[in-house]
Formats: C-alpha cells, structure tokens, sequence
C-alpha cells in the first residue's frame, strides 16, 4: 500500500463532457477497504440523471452528430490518445486505485498497464471493422455492413477498476458506440478520472457518461431504458438474471453478460510438481473461484502442495493479504462488511461440513476487511465451498482417481466460466480442453489473459466475450444490403 494518498479530483457524475451534481442532490461514500474509513462523498445517480445521461448520448449518436460522421480512423487516433494520457498519468491513477480499491501500488499500475494495452489493440481495430460480399444467386450484389448497436449501457465491479473500463469502453467505442458507464459504487474514482482523461483527449460530448450510483437505482434504470439498445455487465450471477429480465422487460436490448463462475483446475499426477504448486500457491490469490482437483493417484503431490500452499500463503505479508470479495495479485480486495462475513460465514460452512482446514480460515485483525488466506483439504462435491463461488481467498482441494471422473465432476456445475488442467501428456490436455465446459481452458497455467483472446462463460457464467474481435461484435449489428443489378447500363 502507498502512503500517499492523491487528491480527489472529481466528486460528481459525468454527463455530456461535464462534471455536474446528481438531480437528487444525493451523495453517497466512498470507503477505503483497508481501514473503514470514508475516503470522500461521491453525487449518487439514479433513473433521472440515466435519463439525462440517456438524451446526452442518443444526441451524440444521431446521424450528422460529430461521432457518427467522424472518420473509423479518427476513432481510433482518439482511443490511442486516451491510452496515452492513462500512461501519463499513470502514477497518480495507480495511487488513486489503491486508495479507492486496497490493493497494493504495483498490483494497480500491472492492472493500469493492463488497461493501456486493450485501449491501444482496440484503437487499432477502430478502422478494421468490416462487412463481407456474399455471392447471391441472380443479377443481385449483396454485401452487409457492421453498424454500431448504438447507445451502450456498461456496468462493472469493484475488483479491476480501470480495467474492467477497458475492456467495457475499448470495443463500444472501437466499434462507434456511445457509452454510459455504471462503475462500481465501492469504486468509482478511478472511472470518473478517466471521464476527464477521456475529455481532454477530445471524444465529443455525450460518447462517454459515467454515473455512479448503486445497483437497484442506477443499474436498474440503465438495464430497463427503453432508449438503451445494449447492457454489457460484468458481476455476479444471480445480477446477472436481474439484468436478462430487465432487458427483456423493456425494449429486447442486447446483453453480454461476464459472470460468477466455479473453476476446476485439474493437477494429473504426471505433472511438474513444482510448477503446478506454484500454479496453486498463486490462484489461491490470483482467481478466487478457482477449485483445485488433485488426481489420488498422486498423493505426495497433494501431501507437497498443501504444505507448501499452508506455508506460502500464511508468509504473505500483511499489506498484500485480501480485503475481500475477489481476489487478484496476491491480493483480495473485498469492498463491504457484508462480503467479507459472507466468505467467513462459507468457511465456517466449510468446516461444519468435514472439510479439513489446511490453512487460514479466520479474519485477520478489526481494521479493514482482511481474510486470511484459506486452504481446505478432504473435500466433497456437495459441500457449500465446493459448489458455491466463494469469491474469497479460500482454496478448496478435491482429489480424483481418473481423467474422465475429473472431467465429469468439473462439468457438474451450473457455471462454465474457466477450466485448467497441468500434466506433461498432451493427449490428456487435449481430452481437457476438449470435452470441459468452460469458456476458457489454460494447460500448464492459468488466468492467462490476454486483449488479443475472447474471454466469458458458458452456462451460467455469462453470455457473450470479452476481449478480442469477438467482443467487437457485441457493439455492432449486421446489416445486409441487396442491389438489384440492371441487365442493361
């Protein structure tokens, strides 16, 4: 953790290139997560300034508008501009993050540095979009054009802050979308910093609006808007439905949806022991919904992995233990007091139900929202903390007698967000990645994740991609154009 805490900039919503107060006048606090303490007031939107945030983007999306007759190239020069004001500033945002979010300096500027390189590759595909010729049948010419679906609503969590904008604005904005941004309301200084980066780069008033504001009142007005054509969410699942029904309810809006998820990663006994416990020791931080699967043909594996897991783990040091509710980076950064008895309330469950503790299992002090580290053994399928998504840092090991049993028991879940498999027989990783149900599978890693490569869920953990050309496709609509050819000129 910085010791410098930066100045709060900007307090107040971010509608048609101004900073104004929320109609209500309501405000609402900001908490730093490592000490409880408020770090400022932030004005809390709700369906009224949704609605302003709504005439403010369609305006900007009419035909004639700047952004609808500005060059795909231009887009693009725009993107790579903000990208670079980010990288500007990266030391302020980077302390900002920390301030706002807990997790420790570096661990904000990786994710900055993270954030920079998906605005640049989706600057890069601002003038690439295209449409195809297809060769009809008769004296047709037939060729379709990708548009943009228009006004964007985008909702984000907590866990990447500047990150998850990234991934929300890099595409929409590629693709010639207006955006209307709901951050996370236990984080929402770094979104409306970037409003500001995103003005003094020169995008026109109304593309970009960021309303902070809480999920029944400001998330639900966005997903209800009859003048909203798409919702992108990234959270939890049971949201998740929330937002499909509110959707539907209004005006059909497109959705893509990056959802909760329970993902086995399963450790073959032919794999490098030392590798894979390095894999484990660091997911146990890194991908909280992670569910290690351990094949009982190898038991001085597990025998070795749960020693070295106990003994990494409770030697982190304090400033990088979590503070709750999703975890990254060697670190988990729960925002409330509710997330954080939710995961102890889980490991309890844990230990109720005959798992055995390894490691961990407790808060760590009073101050802040701090778990320990937590690695339980002897599990079973039908224990809580095998089926539920924890979001916290506890680490739940299964062992299994054969690949196809693996195979089976991770597809028995409601989720399908990420597999991962280690061992050093390639037809096994092959099997893996074939037969799992998940919308990313990673052999000898895991949360490889890259802008270049799609990333979202099967079944329950989401609908569309993240990230990649398919996410381009999200934001745009497919429209076929038919020409009559004339026999004679």
């Amino acid at each position: 953790m910085s010791n410098r805490n930066p100045e709060i900039k900007y307090k107040q919503l971010f509608i048609n290139n101004k900073f104004v107060d929320s109609q209500s006048r309501k405000t609402f606090p900001t908490i730093n997560p490592t000490n409880g303490k408020e770090i400022c007031k932030i004005s809390e939107a709700d369906k009224a300034d949704v609605d302003l945030a709504v005439e403010a983007a369609n305006a900007a999306f009419r035909r004639g508008s700047p952004w609808r007759t500005m060059d795909a190239s231009a887009r693009g020069k725009l993107l790579y501009k903000l990208a670079d004001l980010i990288e500007r500033d990266i030391t302020y945002l980077s302390n900002l993050e920390t301030l706002d979010n807990g997790k420790p300096v570096g661990d904000s500027t990786f994710d900055i540095n993270c954030a920079i390189d998906v605005f640049r590759y989706y600057a890069g595909w601002a003038d690439k979009i295209q449409g195809t010729t297809i060769p009809v049948d008769g004296s047709f010419f037939s060729y379709t054009r990708r548009e943009p679906v228009g006004v964007v609503g985008q909702i984000i969590p907590w866990n990447y802050p500047i990150l998850m904008v990234s991934w929300k604005w890099g595409p929409a904005l590629a693709a010639g979308c207006t955006v209307i941004l709901k951050p996370a309301e236990q984080t929402p200084l770094t979104a409306l910093y970037l409003a500001a980066l995103a003005q003094e780069a020169g995008f026109p008033p109304g593309v970009i609006n960021v309303l902070p504001g809480y999920g029944p009142t400001a998330g639900a007005a966005i997903a209800l808007h009859p003048r909203i054509n798409k919702v992108a969410f990234t959270g939890s699942t049971e949201v998740g439905h929330l937002i499909m029904g509110n959707a539907a309810k209004s005006n059909l809006k497109r959705i893509s949806l990056e959802l909760g998820g329970k993902s086995p990663l399963v450790v073959c006994a032919d794999a490098n022991r030392e590798r894979t416990s390095f894999i484990s020791i660091e997911l146990l931080f890194y991908f909280p919904t992670m569910v290690l699967m351990i094949c009982s043909l190898s038991i001085d594996f597990l025998l070795y992995s749960t020693t070295e897991l106990s003994k990494n783990s409770s030697s982190v040091k304090y400033t990088m233990y979590n503070t709750q509710v999703h975890g990254n980076n060697y670190t988990f950064f729960n925002l409330s007091r509710e997330m954080m008895n939710k995961v102890l309330g889980l490991i309890e469950s844990g230990k109720k139900e005959g798992a055995k503790l390894v490691t961990g299992g407790s808060r760590i002090g009073s101050v802040g929202y701090f778990v320990q580290p937590t690695v339980f053994s002897d599990v079973s399928d039908n224990m809580r903390i095998a089926k539920e998504e924890i979001f916290g840092p506890v680490q739940q090991i299964i062992k299994f007698s054969t690949l196809e049993e693996a195979i089976e028991r991770a597809n028995n879940t409601t989720y399908g967000l990420a597999a991962g498999i280690c061992t050093n027989d390639l037809n096994k990783a092959i099997i893996f990645s074939q037969a799992v149900q998940a919308g990313s599978v990673w052999v000898n890693c895991y949360d490889a994740v890259v802008p270049q490569a799609p990333f979202g869920g099967f079944k329950q953990s989401g609908t569309g991609r993240e990230l990649g050309e398919d996410s381009l496709k999200e934001y745009v609509e497919v429209k076929t154009v038919t020409i009559q050819i004339p026999q004679k000129c």
